[in-house]
């Protein structure tokens, strides 16, 4: 046992904590002492939650967008426009594009962009099932709202050339963001201005 610790309880919490992104050894034990400190059906509560959102949460079949049922709550909305779908990285993306509250389509979330340099290929992101939305009919246009570094325009660039064949608009959001910025850390009014005043995809950005 490290002697700096007084409990091997207490140094098997900090661990499991400093395993977090972003979560250095000192904030772990911030935290595990924080936990000690509350009421136990608090921690209690605390604990199950995280087990429950493991065991029980599911991913949208249509979108792969984090739900609670087969079909999250976004794609089974009758008001949304089906019609147009806004392609995105990650779940945390769909948040801050509907926080714009200037898009009223679907999306399709990828999972990832294409990166050699992390060992991820077309074959590991959710690309063949937004191909096969387009395929199944219905879909007028996707907006490709992938962060605006060199493996966002990569996988926008493939994306594009899997869609050659069809008849639907690839749009892009104008580069109100910077290069190199990523979705999620953009601010609100930029990213809304920047689907709303999207272009049209040529393969030559």
């Amino acid at each position: 046992m490290n002697q700096q610790y007084p409990s091997v309880l207490l140094e098997k919490a900090v661990d499991e904590f400093s395993k977090l992104p972003g979560i250095g050894r000192k904030t772990a034990m911030r935290l595990v002492l924080h936990l000690l400190r509350q009421e136990k059906k608090d921690v209690e509560s605390f604990g199950n939650s995280i087990i429950t959102l493991k065991r029980e949460v599911k991913y949208c079949k249509v979108c792969h967008n984090i739900s609670d049922t087969e079909v999250c709550r976004i794609c089974s909305t009758p008001s949304r426009d089906a019609s147009t779908v806004c392609v995105v990285e990650n779940i945390r993306d769909v948040m801050a594009v509907e926080n714009t509250q200037q898009f009223n389509g679907l999306y399709h979330v990828l999972g990832g962009v294409i990166s050699p340099m992390d060992g991820v290929g077309p074959s590991d992101l959710q690309i063949d099932s937004l191909v096969d939305r387009v395929r199944n009919g219905g879909v007028k246009e996707i907006i490709l709202a992938l962060s605006s570094t060199m493996e966002g325009d990569t996988t926008n660039f493939y994306i594009f050339r899997k869609l050659a064949g069809y008849d639907v608009k690839v749009s892009v959001i104008s580069r109100g963001i910077s290069i190199g910025d990523e979705l999620q850390y953009t601010d609100e009014v930029t990213l809304g201005r920047s689907i709303v005043n999207r272009i049209e995809f040529t393969g030559r950005m």
